[in-house]
């Protein structure tokens, strides 16, 4: 099989979580015109039936809108019979859904910590948990977390510490079930993405000033695009990266060797 056969993704089933909009999407229509067949899960039904549409109409594969708070084991469950009843296996899973909540470390309230934590990482422990169990079952698969440069950089200006802490965390966690699943035929690759302009950071006017700082320190003078990580995205979910697992990929235009 040649290296072009390996980047298509054919016949696989993959799910997305955070897939309605921004990274989650980009990387869900990535995978279909990849030629896999896509679940886009997110806690906002109605947005996950557009995105769900759009790509279906866009590349003809079959896609499908779950809904999960994945910070509920019971959902996440429920999620994950949903996905097999439709799609009767689970190759690869994108466990991306994730918030950033911006406030002084003094100031950050019990409830603001625990939010971005259970989603951030409590939520991508939970669906890579779920998905893994079906993966060992199945005899293979490959999961893809979504951490982020912040894992590695303390963010200025803004103040972030809880969401830096848990992508911190994903990536420890990720090279843990790396190890442990690694007999087991299921890899587990993070992906550090730098500050991408999504449509919800390029249209809120209160992140304009930081957009502007964060352009004037990056090396490259610009935020990435959501498509930029469509290709790590595509080669870490098929076969073209079967010794490749317990790595963190940093995207994000070196803005973190400065």
């Amino acid at each position: 099989m040649g290296i072009m056969e390996k980047m298509r993704l054919d016949g696989k089933k993959i799910f997305v979580t955070g897939g309605a909009r921004g990274i989650g999407k980009s990387i869900a229509y990535a995978v279909a015109e990849a030629g896999a067949d896509v679940a886009i899960v997110d806690i906002d039904i109605e947005e996950a039936k557009k995105t769900a549409q759009r790509i279906a109409e866009d590349t003809g594969r079959r896609t499908i809108a779950v809904k999960a708070d994945v910070t509920n084991p019971q959902e996440v469950d429920e999620m994950i019979e949903t996905i097999l009843e439709q799609f009767d296996r689970i190759d690869a899973a994108f466990c991306n859904a994730g918030i950033c909540i911006n406030a002084p470390a003094e100031e950050m309230t019990f409830e603001q910590w625990k939010k971005v934590i259970d989603i951030n990482l409590t939520g991508v422990f939970l669906t890579a948990q779920a998905a893994g169990k079906v993966m060992i079952r199945q005899g293979g698969g490959s999961i893809i977390n979504t951490a982020s440069m912040s894992a590695h950089i303390v963010n200025v200006p803004q103040p972030q510490c809880a969401y830096n802490a848990s992508k911190a965390g994903v990536i420890q966690l990720t090279k843990s079930l790396a190890v442990e699943w690694a007999m087991k035929g299921v890899r587990v690759n993070c992906i550090s993405p730098g500050y991408i302009g999504t449509d919800l950071i390029m249209n809120s006017p209160s992140l304009k000033p930081l957009i502007e700082k964060w352009e004037e320190m990056s090396p490259l003078h610009r935020l990435g695009k959501p498509e930029e990580l469509q290709a790590i995205a595509v080669y870490l979910a098929g076969d073209a990266s079967q010794f490749t697992t317990g790595s963190d990929f940093v995207i994000d235009g070196a803005f973190t060797c400065i």
